[in-house]
């Protein structure tokens, strides 16, 4: 099947933008993109033309650090810092099983769709014994979405009793994580070009996992050829906690475990020096920002101007749906530019910067920059495609208008040539079952948990 996109204002990322210009579609990959309408193709039994007038065409968006279970804890601990957060969910966490999950990631995942995410990376990091296969039931809710999926096998070895946050019946064994990710890895990555699911190692932070723990995730990770990822950096609290424990900042401590490099993503990383910084980009090590988790929990408003200034990739990461209750990933990238703008000035951030943040940023901490990302022939048709006629047609630049304003509606959403969502609606899978889904596996945790709350 050929799909055309005519009379559509593209923003690529990569490259000029056209306001009246037309993308073509073969498969799952973008074969021309240019100015005015495309020319005549054979086949044209075979051609699907959408007319997109009025309408702004993205890459798909790129959720870089995401918590899919917790949709099913939204709304709990409304008025905590991290830390204290996380003592009062771990409880009903560690109740958590493979229904609840299942029902929480679809959910998460149909939400995501429709505000335009078409790649999700997702960190899991409790696996409570004799739950199910938590991890597998994610990768069943993602293949069931369509979107294009790298979840993160995390973990925790050091609980309460051994100096660490969470409690010791969500930790496990630093054997039994290596050997529970080895098999995740052999069963799943997929290094292919049109991968759609992809592993990445990812011990949960410094305060929940031994020093031991991170060292060998970077060996397993390295001679298994799959990405690194961990929080770090996120609050004051564990800045303190690093230095007092370690002698070190957080991102020292991360370097003397063999975590810098171009292979390793961060999240958060509010709390940054300036040699932090520079350290980071020395070796091309990424990080998620993820503003409104940032701002939800008090944590501070990371320095995305001066990372960027130094060459740092930065993408966005929504974060996890419990301590961003129901925020759309469209809705990061005014938030990264207005707490970027609250923090150092107008100037600060611009939309189209945080556009590409969004996408070719991205695309970089997940290693597909070649693949996802931008507008350009030969590149997967991941592909946004946004009303903004109606009351955005308001605002003149387009850009603006996706970025600055309320989300518009989605006309449609692509993965790979295939359409996720149409008309504000998801398509791949039935929208109203996948809520109910999300409802039922917040009823269903609440009820394991009910004797912990």
């Amino acid at each position: 099947m050929i799909v055309v996109i005519d009379h559509a204002y593209l923003a690529p990322v990569v490259g000029a933008e056209i306001p009246d210009g037309h993308l073509v579609i073969d498969g799952d990959r973008i074969t021309a993109i240019g100015p005015g309408p495309a020319r005549a193709l054979p086949g044209t039994e075979r051609v699907e033309r959408i007319d997109a007038r009025g309408c702004l065409v993205t890459p798909g968006l790129v959720n870089t650090h995401h918590h899919l279970y917790q949709w099913a804890s939204q709304g709990m601990a409304a008025d905590d810092t991290l830390f204290d957060w996380l003592v009062t969910l771990y409880r009903p966490w560690a109740k958590m099983d493979a229904e609840v999950v299942g029902g929480a990631a679809a959910a998460g995942l149909g939400w995501l769709a429709r505000s335009g995410a078409t790649t999700v990376a997702d960190h899991h990091y409790i696996f409570p014994k004799g739950r199910g296969d938590l991890l597998a039931a994610e990768i069943d809710a993602a293949r069931r979405v369509g979107l294009r999926f790298h979840p993160c096998r995390g973990s925790m070895d050091r609980g309460e009793s051994d100096g660490g946050l969470p409690p010791d019946e969500v930790v496990e064994t630093l054997d039994d994580i290596l050997d529970a990710t080895a098999a995740v890895i052999d069963a799943y990555h997929d290094d292919s070009f049109s991968s759609m699911l992809r592993i990445a190692v990812a011990p949960c932070s410094p305060f929940s996992v031994s020093e031991d723990l991170l060292v060998e995730s970077a060996r397993l990770a390295r001679a298994t050829g799959v990405r690194l990822h961990t929080h770090l950096a996120e609050t004051l609290d564990e800045e303190e906690y690093c230095k007092e424990r370690f002698g070190r900042t957080p991102v020292e401590y991360m370097e003397r475990a063999g975590w810098l490099g171009g292979d390793v993503w961060f999240a958060h990383t509010v709390h940054l020096s300036d040699s932090d910084i520079a350290a980071m980009a020395g070796a091309g090590t990424g990080t998620a920002h993820c503003p409104s988790s940032n701002a939800r929990l008090g944590s501070g408003i990371a320095r995305v101007r001066d990372l960027l200034h130094a060459g740092v990739p930065v993408g966005l990461g929504v974060d996890g749906p419990a301590s961003a209750e129901m925020v759309p990933l469209i809705g990061e990238l005014r938030q990264a530019v207005y707490l970027q703008r609250a923090r150092y000035g107008p100037s600060a951030l611009t939309a189209r910067q945080a556009l590409e943040l969004a996408t070719l940023g991205g695309a970089r901490l997940l290693g597909r920059a070649d693949e996802i990302g931008s507008l350009e022939a030969g590149k997967l048709a991941d592909i946004a495609v946004w009303r903004v006629d109606g009351f955005h047609a308001a605002v003149e630049d387009p850009v603006v208008a996706l970025v600055h304003g309320q989300a518009p509606p989605l006309a449609r959403l692509l993965v790979g040539g295939r359409t996720v969502v149409e008309d504000d609606v998801l398509v791949s899978a039935p929208q109203d079952e996948i809520g109910r889904a999300g409802a039922d596996a917040h009823r269903r945790l609440m009820e394991l948990a009910k004797e912990v709350l």
